[in-house]
């Protein structure tokens, strides 16, 4: 899996920062380790909803967790943005970007709040994240059927949303679920499953050659990951030839 604009159908790469031709990077390796963690937890989501098939109640339409307030990993990020751009027409992805916009500014008066909550008014960290589980904010994908426009690359978070799940010690359940409160459930552990995407975040900086290896603990938005441009600007990668590849017209 390539990313580069380059128009021409052979090219060698240079330096982007000097006006030449783009670094061209190649992601492939850790998005098929991505992938891998998927196919993972997408097994682990349906042996939960064979063992409680009363509980589980994720159906089509059901759009409960395209509300949910929260941010994806670089792995992530970058992942969604290359199949957002190279698996949808541009009409959609036109659309699907004024939704980001409309999304994006919600999240930053939600984030600015939720700040003065935590350093004005002194509320402890589990307050805050109380009240970031009560906001609702449409996901960019969702769209007026309610269905998502790039489900089959949706992030970890969607796809284990409707099975009991567990961040820093505190159990969750989706509200549209028949999981009880106080009752025992295996669980996703969410503390333990951003540590790998961490892990495989540091991975794609360290492949494509990245000088910016800190990166790999980045959280964005949805919104956020589709309007970011992940060239090698964007990574800090200059003044080096990373791989001699085709471009994609």
């Amino acid at each position: 899996m390539i990313l580069s604009v380059n128009k021409s159908k052979r090219q060698k790469k240079r330096d982007a920062s000097l006006g030449g031709d783009q670094v061209i990077l190649d992601f492939s390796k850790t998005f098929e380790k991505y992938e891998t963690l998927v196919a993972q937890v997408d097994k682990i989501f349906a042996a939960m909803q064979e063992a409680h098939k009363d509980c589980v109640r994720c159906e089509l339409y059901c759009c409960d967790c395209c509300y949910a307030v929260f941010d994806v990993t670089l792995i992530e990020s970058v992942y969604i943005n290359y199949h957002f751009n190279r698996s949808l027409a541009r009409k959609e992805r036109r659309q699907i970007l004024r939704r980001a916009e409309k999304a994006d500014r919600k999240f930053y008066q939600i984030k600015h709040r939720l700040q003065k909550m935590y350093i004005d008014q002194g509320k402890s960290p589990e307050e805050v994240l109380f009240h970031l589980a009560q906001e609702r904010v449409a996901c960019p994908f969702l769209n007026d059927e309610k269905l998502c426009d790039l489900y089959a690359r949706r992030p970890i978070t969607c796809r284990v949303y409707g099975i009991p799940t567990s961040i820093g010690g505190t159990p969750h359940i989706c509200e549209q679920s028949a999981f009880k409160e106080g009752t025992a459930y295996p669980a996703v552990n969410l503390d333990n499953m951003n540590d790998r995407l961490f892990e495989l975040s540091r991975g794609l900086l360290q492949e494509i050659g990245s000088s910016n290896p800190k990166m790999h603990v980045s959280l964005v938005p949805v919104s956020a990951a589709l309007m970011t441009e992940y060239d090698a600007e964007y990574f800090g990668i200059q003044s080096r030839s990373y791989r001699d590849a085709e471009t994609i017209p």
